[in-house]
């Protein structure tokens, strides 16, 4: 795995806009040296201007601000907005920008997916929450539920390393990943610990070295549960391997929790997470569809000193395809706040999934679709990919507008 344990962090669970806007906004703003932002989405709506009037107070005092968007998530970012960034010096870039054929976006897989920040070195935010107005409750019932983390302590370092070498190329080749590496070391040493505080890794995916180390880090964490496991999570459909492992600690007497969406932004998603649900339930293992408004959440917490808070879904393009980031958390406080959280979700607006008792013949059928599905839907992302695609680009947003 590309991360390793740091003691001495202070993390801070952020829900939601109204959680997360105020503060990264705040520590952005007043950056003195240096900012740096990833983010997946971007739109040019009241969440993206109070974060580009930010950014522009950033440069304004003098740091140095580099913002990165992925080209597919935010496509469409007018001069109006972009054009004030550029005038005060924030180097934008693009990861990927959108090809068109006839009019429509063609490039959808390998995005760049990570949320991102990072202020002078001492203040970082990893999460879920990307900088448009779906994240805030006054949006209606379309609103996003989602979660971050503030991080503060010896991981900062490792954070801002992984950032600084994304601005020219965030899918390192391999050769890179040596550099990188250094770098990372480095920045760790810089940072005082945090008295009493968490022990927190860094953890992402991507295309070359480090294909499977999110997932990883939730097979270790399943595996060693002994009493409950609550995973709260957007687009749900992991490998075998990782339902095998919720299905076996539910069998051994694990109490399993998956929170799932129940009011999706996007229907297909949630059917095809529905596959999943009888094979689950038959071993023990209890399904929750929350009810209230989308649910955008990348959060798990084991036995109350496992955690983790970031990009990553659990499905085939998270798990194959983007780059992603998470933070992983073990610390007991941190781990009880956010089932404490995830619990009063599931009390006031999930609905539990009871499981179905269709006839032996419906049954066979639907364990042979459920299957033939499953393995088509894993794999296929992949195949995509490789009939696909010359390696992903960063385009300096201002080369992207006059191209």
């Amino acid at each position: 795995m590309n991360s390793h344990w740091l003691p001495g962090n202070r993390i801070t669970l952020l829900e939601n806009g109204e959680g997360y806007y105020p503060r990264v906004f705040e520590a952005i703003s007043q950056a003195k040296q240096e900012v740096l932002l990833e983010t997946f989405i971007l739109f040019d709506d009241k969440v993206g201007r109070e974060l580009q009037q930010a950014l522009l107070s950033a440069a304004n005092h003098g740091a140095v601000v580099h913002v990165l968007i992925d080209g597919w998530g935010s496509p469409d970012l007018p001069p109006s907005f972009t054009q004030p960034l550029l005038d005060a010096g924030v180097r934008l870039r693009a990861f990927e920008p959108v090809r068109r054929l006839f009019g429509a976006r063609v490039n959808l897989l390998r995005r760049m997916h990570h949320k991102l920040v990072v202020v002078d070195g001492q203040r970082a935010f990893v999460g879920g929450i990307n900088y448009s107005i779906d994240h805030l409750a006054e949006h209606g019932p379309q609103a996003k539920q989602d979660y971050a983390v503030e991080v503060e302590g010896p991981l900062v370092g490792q954070i801002q390393a992984f950032c600084r070498a994304n601005v020219e190329a965030p899918q390192p080749t391999r050769h890179a990943w040596l550099q990188r590496w250094r770098a990372m070391r480095q920045r760790v040493g810089e940072h005082r610990d945090i008295e009493e505080g968490a022990v927190a890794a860094f953890v992402t995916r991507d295309n070359h070295l480090h294909r499977t180390d999110i997932e990883r880090h939730y097979r270790v964490a399943i595996r060693s549960a002994r009493k409950h496991i609550l995973i709260a999570n957007a687009y749900f459909f992991p490998g075998y391997r990782l339902l095998r492992d919720l299905r076996r600690a539910a069998r051994r007497g694990v109490q399993v929790d998956l929170v799932m969406q129940g009011q999706p932004d996007m229907v297909w998603v949630m059917r095809a997470t529905e596959l999943l649900y009888r094979h689950l339930i038959r071993a023990g293992v209890r399904v929750h569809r929350y009810t209230e408004r989308p649910l955008h959440a990348k959060v798990a917490v084991v036995d109350d000193h496992w955690a983790t808070v970031g990009s990553s879904n659990l499905d085939p393009t998270s798990l194959s395809l983007n780059l992603e980031a998470n933070v992983v958390v073990r610390d007991e406080a941190f781990a009880r706040h956010l089932r404490e959280r995830l619990e009063q979700l599931m009390a006031a607006h999930c609905q539990r999934v009871e499981r179905p008792v269709p006839g032996k013949l419906r049954s066979a059928w639907i364990g042979v679709r459920s299957l033939v599905v499953f393995h088509a839907l894993r794999r296929l992302p992949v195949w995509m990919q490789r009939l696909t695609a010359p390696p992903p680009r960063v385009v300096p947003l201002r080369d992207q507008e006059q191209a």
